[in-house]
């Protein structure tokens, strides 16, 4: 088994491009992950966001799924398309700030 070299304490520095690849992180980060990266996003005024999550069995993919239909500023979310990742990425619009 191997350890985490990051302590649950640990900032990690993710540069707010508008692209969040999801490898690098354990699916119970997700929920504090994903709403975080959108509002810097969002103010950074990048509202086309990538989030990629890996084609795996799904299970990461119907996470960030889940948290996007939940969150207040995304307007909406589809599968990429087969150049970004088809089913490995979402596409994700954020709400422009008079879209609130």
């Amino acid at each position: 088994m191997t350890e985490n070299p990051l302590a649950e304490t640990d900032v990690v520095i993710i540069e707010i491009d508008g692209v969040l690849d999801l490898h690098a992180f354990s699916p119970k980060d997700l929920k504090t992950l994903i709403p975080d990266y959108l509002e810097e996003c969002r103010k950074k005024g990048v509202v086309d966001v990538k989030i990629i999550h890996g084609k795996g069995s799904g299970n990461v993919r119907r996470s960030v799924h889940a948290l996007l239909s939940r969150h207040p500023l995304v307007s909406g979310y589809q599968q990429a398309d087969l150049n970004n990742g088809s089913w490995g990425a979402t596409i994700v619009r954020l709400k422009r700030d008079h879209e609130e």
